[in-house]
């Protein structure tokens, strides 16, 4: 064969494998470029061979896959609006960590199969023993803001709650000593006791209502054939993504069980909502409402009310409720909602406080 002719086929060989590799599109991650320990873009984690935990599950995905992975980088602070914008709107093809359910965002949504669990944990010292709720009695607990565990634990006094912003202030606190324990997300706390403290508190996951949760890929409905190709990979990546997650720190020790997470009262003790609207539902003072409102309830519910979620939009108690909104009102702030994570408040607000907090959300009311 002539040298013309092997060149012409070397030629012909490089262009064919080029236009193979061109027609394997990249698989396209929504990631958030600040948020160890999923991900992060900075350079000195890509040279230290650690970009996130769902950076690196996106890689082996992509690797299952047969694809090159391309990283779409967007802030998740704003949650669900980022999602829209990004898996939504078609600039990635999937999003690693969202709680897998119809109720996320169902049904513009699809999952895979849960690959991690993720939730919040009690971060404590090595040597102390945490069997149930009961033993942090007495104990400084530091609390993430505007959390579950800030709600669980505002209904017992014999606790004394240290709120903290982020669980990077409440982390800092416990190894200050300033508080005995923190309850935290549970991901961040462990990378940071890991990566920050030299591990030196354990973290136990605790289980209650909206404590806990299954996590799995997303992806825009459409993206059913993805997220089958997906499914049948990732059994093969099960022992790898367990890896990555005692590399970043966010496996936990045994969930601990909080059943129990407050005291039990018996059902004569506690206030019915009729009696309650019937006896104070008209002698509200707005002003106060608003100051224990913004003070309290605005953790969950916004400050004076106003927040995305439309499920707990108190604003909407009237078109929700219609008549009915007032004993709604008093059932759920005397007794809780505990299988949506709300505390019972009566046993740390007065009845008149609970009547000029209706006051003030009556004067919000949309029509």
């Amino acid at each position: 064969m002539g040298a013309a002719r092997l060149i012409g086929l070397a030629a012909a060989l490089a262009c064919g494998a080029a236009a193979s590799q061109a027609e394997v599109s990249p698989l396209r991650l929504c990631a958030d470029p600040a948020n160890l320990p999923f991900s992060t873009n900075t350079p000195e984690a890509a040279r230290q061979g650690s970009p996130g935990l769902y950076v690196e599950i996106g890689q082996a995905l992509a690797q299952a896959l047969g694809r090159p992975l391309e990283t779409v980088w967007s802030l998740s602070y704003f949650g669900k609006r980022n999602l829209r914008t990004t898996l939504l709107a078609g600039q990635c093809d999937l999003a690693v960590g969202l709680p897998a359910g119809n109720d996320f965002m169902g049904p513009r949504l699809i999952f895979t199969r849960p690959i991690l669990n993720l939730g919040y944990a009690l971060v404590v010292a090595k040597d102390r023993s945490v069997g149930r709720i009961d033993d942090l009695a007495g104990l400084r607990v530091a609390v993430q803001f505007n959390s579950p565990p800030q709600s669980l634990l505002a209904t017992r006094s014999d606790i004394t709650s240290i709120t903290a912003m982020d669980p990077e202030e409440a982390m800092r606190k416990l190894a200050a000593g300033e508080a005995d324990a923190a309850f935290v997300w549970g991901p961040s706390a462990g990378y940071i006791n890991h990566t920050a403290l030299q591990d030196r508190f354990k973290l136990v996951a605790v289980d209650a209502p909206q404590m806990q949760f299954a996590a799995a890929i997303g992806l825009a409905r459409k993206q059913t054939t993805l997220r089958d190709e997906i499914d049948r990979v990732l059994p093969s990546l099960a022992t790898r993504i367990q890896a990555l997650s005692a590399k970043y720190a966010v496996a936990m020790e045994p969930t601990l069980a909080l059943a129990d997470a407050g005291p039990a009262k018996p059902a004569a003790t506690q206030v019915t909502a009729k009696s309650a609207v019937q006896a104070t539902s008209n002698q509200g003072e707005p002003a106060k409402g608003k100051e224990i409102f913004n003070g309290t309830c605005a953790h969950c519910h916004g400050p004076n009310a106003v927040v995305e979620d439309r499920k707990i939009n108190l604003r909407r108690l009237q078109i929700k409720y219609s008549e009915q909104m007032e004993e709604t009102y008093f059932t759920a702030v005397t007794n809780g909602r505990p299988t949506k994570g709300m505390p019972a408040w009566k046993d740390v607000f007065k009845q008149q406080d609970f009547v000029d907090i209706l006051a003030y959300l009556k004067t919000l009311q949309e029509k």
